[in-house]
């Protein structure tokens, strides 16, 4: 996807977000053409030479109050991110005083709301339970995978593998997600997450995700989590999860996914043209 702002004299401007320490790059298309091509993607997720970030989302214009898409660290497309959602959520709302929203993404239309006291709700729509949509490579239950530990498997607009182990503290998640990201059952890479339930309602979570890592909070991570839970008889469908950056309120309703947390707009800046081109 190569190009660069149209003017080479002009710098492109962009927010600096995160939910829980799970960070983004926040560029608003709607009143500017932008295209990034992959390489600059890298360039500016850099955390010495660029800003840094765990997803770059851009904002573009559409016939609701505005379309998102997100790239990882590596320069790959996902097709959901719900801790940027969120955090895109609340600067639109900011923006307009308004207290909700109709957001679209190549996971499709979600919905998000003011939900009081600095916190916002974002529906994830429905998770994704059949093996052709997660997606797998062949088909199977995805309940328990044939993998080692019977991990879960959901579809939230991107593939999540599920971990339910005695104590998620304990797990060396740099070796462990790495290992299963690239694991043959999922095509498309998946994220990984490993966690235990610590009361009826309260989980405790980790996050690898799929071309960046290690991250201190994952929004589609932790639905998929409460879904998998839910549906292992683990939880009930209304749950808490704590990552390593905070708390996330999960509530798997009849309508979807709910996801509620707080967000954080930490900076605006610019990147400047020198950069862009050098990339």
């Amino acid at each position: 996807m190569r190009g660069m702002i149209r003017s080479q004299n002009i710098s492109l401007p962009f927010m600096k977000m995160h939910g829980l320490g799970n960070d983004f790059v926040v560029i608003d298309a709607r009143t500017r053409d932008v295209e990034l091509s992959e390489s600059q993607i890298k360039a500016i997720a850099h955390r010495h030479c660029g800003v840094g970030f765990d997803q770059l989302a851009v904002i573009s214009s559409d016939r609701h109050d505005g379309h998102l898409t997100f790239y990882n660290a590596d320069g790959s497309t996902s097709a959901a991110c719900g801790n940027a959602t969120r955090c895109i959520a609340r600067h639109i709302m900011d923006e307009t005083g308004r207290t909700s929203l109709r957001l679209t993404t190549d996971r499709g239309t979600l919905m998000a709301r003011d939900a009081g006291d600095g916190l916002t709700s974002v529906n994830m729509g429905q998770p994704q339970l059949d093996w052709q949509d997660v997606p797998l490579a062949r088909e199977m239950d995805t309940l328990e995978l044939p993998i080692d530990g019977a991990p879960t498997a959901t579809g939230m607009g991107n593939p999540h593998c599920t971990f339910f182990v005695k104590d998620a503290e304990t797990v060396d998640l740099a070796r462990f997600g790495a290992e299963h990201e690239h694991h043959p059952l999922y095509p498309e890479r998946t994220n990984v997450q490993v966690a235990h339930v610590v009361g009826p309602d309260h989980i405790r979570m980790r996050v690898w995700e799929r071309g960046v890592g290690i991250t201190m909070a994952s929004g589609s991570s932790s639905c998929a989590t409460a879904v998998a839970a839910a549906r292992r008889g683990l939880t009930g469908h209304k749950v808490r999860i704590d990552l390593d950056g905070g708390t996330l309120w999960i509530n798997w309703a009849e309508d979807g996914v709910w996801m509620t947390g707080p967000s954080m707009h930490v900076f605006s800046g610019a990147f400047t043209h020198s950069f862009l081109e050098s990339a």
